[in-house]
């Protein structure tokens, strides 16, 4: 199947309104807690949207463009978020979030991969030989794997002891 650059576009260019109309202004007993050990709060997940923003998909975009498959991609820090989210709030993370990827769209835009460009092959460190195609394609996905998390504000403890007392 031949990959659609602008169905990926508007998957990712979708999120950051979507995340702002689902998270904006609920309180911080909701936003700020986890489900235990390990699990991370949606404050967090904004803030590993970010960090994927500067260290991720369009560094590698550009790796694959730049280099092939001659150099692998840096191993992306899964944890690297917590820089990302100190003091600041989550409406200051939604308007971060919001405004890196719109510029990240741009650049993508400006690259103006055509279908050579997106058969392109990079490396990865962990999953060795990927099409530009296949790294965004994966990168709009993302997105939506993290949703589940966030249907999980309905087994906050606030929410469910008011649900069921």
């Amino acid at each position: 199947m031949d990959h659609n650059l602008d169905a990926t576009i508007a998957l990712l260019k979708r999120t950051p309104a979507a995340l702002n109309v689902l998270l904006r202004d609920l309180p911080q007993a909701w936003t700020h807690h986890n489900e235990g050990g390990g699990t991370w709060t949606v404050f967090d997940v904004v803030g590993h949207l970010i960090h994927a923003e500067h260290t991720d998909w369009l560094p590698r975009a550009n790796m694959i463009l730049e280099y092939g498959e001659s150099r692998a991609f840096e191993p992306f820090d899964r944890g690297g978020h917590a820089k990302e989210i100190q003091g600041k709030s989550l409406p200051q993370l939604l308007d971060e979030f919001t405004r890196v990827r719109s510029e990240n769209l741009g650049k993508l835009h400006a690259l103006n991969p055509g279908p050579a460009d997106l058969a392109r092959r990079g490396r990865h460190p962990a999953l060795g030989i990927v099409t530009l195609a296949q790294l965004l394609a994966v990168s709009a996905l993302a997105d939506f794997t993290l949703m589940p998390l966030f249907r999980r504000l309905r087994s906050l403890p606030p929410l469910n002891e008011a649900a069921h007392p």
